[in-house]
């Protein structure tokens, strides 16, 4: 009977153990990237999209609105977030940072070719990319929830194989990336040249 408290104690302290070398793991992987010198965090989109504060800019006309839709082709690499989704996020929080109305900005994201499983959910870009993690994911969520259209050609999707079923939440599945710009354009969308 005297043994079984020392053997309780040390099960404790391997379970802790274990825990504990878990525990950086997982702090890494909700973490991230750093910030480049001179850019903080935005108001909007707070995990993403970080902005740089520019002095002496021209000002913007009180009444500016912009309706910008982003091109994505480039697929990010495996668990990395997509740049251009992190632009998109950039170009609300840049604005709202500049004084402009969040009802002013209106943003969308066409995805077509190899970025195409960038928009998928964790089980099939898991699939897709040998277990690695959507990174995307999180910033998909925000940019949904700030009111960003995000828009996947079905056309790229047939090719690669992605089921309506295989999309994060909240993607639009549409004909083509081209008829997706068609429709944004009549809407008064721009194309955000790069």
């Amino acid at each position: 009977m005297s043994h079984r408290p020392s053997l309780h104690i040390a099960l404790s302290a391997s379970a802790l153990a274990l825990i504990a070398g878990l525990a950086p793991a997982q702090a890494q992987a909700d973490t991230q990237p750093p910030m480049r010198p001179g850019f903080h965090s935005g108001s909007v989109i707070t995990r993403f999209g970080p902005v740089a504060t520019v002095e002496g800019r021209e000002p913007l006309p009180a009444n500016a609105t912009f309706s910008v839709a982003f091109d994505v082709a480039e697929a990010a690499k495996p668990g990395a977030i997509n740049r251009t989704l992190e632009s998109a996020a950039r170009f609300i929080n840049m604005h709202a940072e500049a004084g402009v109305p969040r009802d002013a900005v209106r943003v969308a994201v066409v995805v077509h070719g190899p970025a195409s499983f960038d928009l998928t959910n964790a089980a099939a870009y898991a699939r897709k990319h040998d277990g690695a993690t959507n990174a995307n994911l999180a910033a998909i969520a925000a940019l949904i929830d700030n009111g960003v259209e995000i828009h996947l050609c079905g056309q790229s999707a047939a090719g690669q194989g992605i089921a309506r079923s295989d999309l994060a939440p909240g993607v639009r599945m549409q004909l083509s990336a081209m008829t997706a710009h068609a429709l944004l354009q009549q809407q008064g969308y721009t194309l955000n040249p790069f």
